[in-house]
């Protein structure tokens, strides 16, 4: 779960069927639903970006709100074999995914790049 304070949202995730549901905080009633990343796990709402971030089944997926009632996937980035937990740093504008051991070598996925491309 995560809030909009300013903008009156609170963003929470479903996982059957996996979906983004955005809800008026004032009101409780429902702005919208979009499709999100399976299994999700973990969400991070940056207000100085106007961006969620889901993390779940092997991907992330990236939210731009457009206005208080518009949003738009502009991400489904490619994480790590159950890589879910996540931290948004907004002081150092990143979003840092935990990739965890995968038999001796750890697995790399590229995320760093493409989550700093997004942010920028």
């Amino acid at each position: 779960m995560a809030f909009d304070e300013a903008g009156h949202r609170r963003f929470v995730t479903s996982k059957t069927p996996a979906k983004l549901i955005v809800l008026d905080s004032a009101s409780g009633k429902v702005v919208t639903s979009l499709p999100c990343v399976a299994m999700n796990d973990d969400m991070a709402y940056d207000p100085g970006n106007k961006r969620i971030y889901i993390s779940g089944n092997g991907f992330v997926d990236v939210f731009q709100q457009k206005d208080p009632v518009h949003y738009e996937q502009i991400g489904h980035i490619a994480g790590s074999f159950r890589a879910k937990t996540a931290i948004l740093v907004p002081q150092l504008n990143r979003y840092y995914l935990a990739v965890p051991r995968q038999g001796a070598n750890r697995q790399k996925c590229g995320f760093t790049r493409w989550c700093h491309e997004l942010l920028a």
